[in-house]
């Protein structure tokens, strides 16, 4: 059976998949669990601007209620100011209904711990397995211990304040425009620019319920590139439907990735001695470009595997400061404890800044390498590492091209394919590359 968690919380098309009903049992579950520690737990919830958002925030609200614990409604609230006010408030536990950058129609649940961390895969099994179970209502809570639904007011001051203090200096001079993916930061973040000096041009910042994330945004960077160029500003920031992601275009209008922007951002920490052990947590999608560079200026790079909480797990065992994705899902350890994309905004504006130079100049510190992505359609995806025609065609490969380039091969983890992804100094060698282990992938498992 599959899991009811995904890779970030419980998603699925509202309505259909991620119904009224589950979202109730999943308040329910969430409040029976965290209410292990107390008699009436409190659960804040946060939702980005999508039309299904207050129908999910009604039943899941229910569902804490229901179970004895007190539901907090915090209204539109970016992803990672739900992290950072679960502890602040002192919440057993915070949720955020989202479904990040994805089409409207979908939507997501997902739980931060007391801590304001994401929960382990352990901890959602085990929310999930109490969904599961049958509401017995002979054991509900009655009389005065009901659960109450709160509605909270200027809980997102404490959060901009946060993200205003962490600014490394101010922002004056630069002017900015800023793509809130008409999503949860269409508020919040021109507010944090302009409190630090920023000149701001706003787009899709006038949410409607239903065009969240259409065409703009960090996964859509068209109309930010030609606006960035039509107003001639400085940077362009782009963040997603629950603002836990920034990607930004320069002065050029040309976009930069996560990878581009946390060598910035690392090496401007290394230059302050705030980057721990001068490593940054990358995952194995990131390019090559990004290794070299690293270590061209006295820094290296640490891999994990695919995915933020990865790379969080990697940052907390070690106490490393910065790490992420090319997506543009970036953490600092300092100030926040998942992706943030107007603090990573912040942060990298900072940079510019304090070394008076233009976001094209600081981009131009790596060689980005090509990158060829393939998907062979199988029957079966399991079992793939223990072919050795498969084992040995990447080995050939990873061997031609040394440290100048990687092979990298996986299964998805939601459809019935494998994933090739080559990356070095030449397109055609690489294309060529990917061909020959697709091909070899197919007439195994094909």
């Amino acid at each position: 059976m599959a899991r009811l968690f995904g890779t970030d919380g419980v998603r699925g098309v509202a309505n259909v998949e991620l119904t009224p009903e589950l979202a109730f049992k999943l308040g329910r579950a969430a409040a029976t669990y965290f209410g292990r520690e107390t008699t009436t737990p409190k659960i804040i919830i946060g939702r980005d601007t999508r039309l299904s958002g207050t129908m999910l925030e009604a039943a899941l609200a229910a569902g804490i209620c229901s179970a004895g614990g007190n539901a907090h409604l915090l209204g539109v609230m970016p992803t990672p100011a739900v992290s950072f006010l679960t502890p602040e408030v002192k919440a057993n536990a915070g949720v955020v209904i989202s479904a990040s950058h994805n089409p409207f129609e979908d939507n997501g649940i997902k739980f931060f711990s007391k801590t304001g961390h994401k929960l382990p895969d352990a901890v959602e099994d085990e929310i999930a397995e109490l969904v599961s179970l049958p509401v017995e209502c002979s054991k509900n809570p009655r009389g005065s211990s009901v659960g109450q639904v709160i509605v909270e007011e200027g809980l997102d001051k404490l959060y901009i304040d946060h993200v205003i203090a962490a600014a490394p200096c101010k922002l004056n001079g630069l002017k900015v425009v800023m793509d809130c993916s008409n999503g949860a930061n269409s508020v919040i973040a021109p507010v944090i620019l302009r409190s630090l000096g920023v000149e701001v041009v706003t787009i899709f910042n006038q949410p409607n319920g239903i065009n969240i994330n259409n065409g703009c945004g960090s996964t859509h960077l068209e109309a930010l590139q030609a606006k960035v160029v039509e107003v001639g500003a400085d940077v362009g920031i782009a963040n997603d439907g629950d603002a836990d992601r920034c990607l930004v275009v320069d002065e050029k209008g040309e976009a930069l990735d996560g990878d581009q922007m946390m060598l910035i951002c690392a090496l401007e920490l290394m230059k302050k001695k705030q980057l721990k052990d001068n490593v940054l947590v990358t995952t194995v999608m990131s390019n090559v470009g990004l290794h070299q560079a690293m270590k061209k200026y006295g820094g290296s790079c640490v891999k994990t595997a695919v995915g933020d909480r990865y790379v969080l797990e990697e940052m907390l065992k070690n106490g490393y400061s910065l790490g992420g994705e090319q997506s543009g899902h970036i953490i600092f350890s300092s100030f926040a404890k998942t992706g943030d994309g107007i603090l990573t905004a912040v942060q990298l504006l900072g940079a510019l800044v304090q070394n008076n130079k233009r976001l094209s100049e600081m981009a131009a510190m790596m060689t980005k390498y090509p990158q060829i992505l393939l998907n062979v359609r199988v029957a079966d995806k399991h079992g793939w590492e223990e072919k050795e025609s498969i084992k040995n065609i990447i080995k050939k490969y990873q061997e031609e091209l040394g440290d100048n380039g990687q092979i990298l091969v996986r299964a998805s983890g939601t459809e019935p394919l494998i994933r090739i992804m080559a990356e070095g100094p030449q397109q055609e060698r690489l294309e060529e590359i990917a061909s020959a282990i697709a091909e070899v992938v197919n007439s195994e498992l094909g």
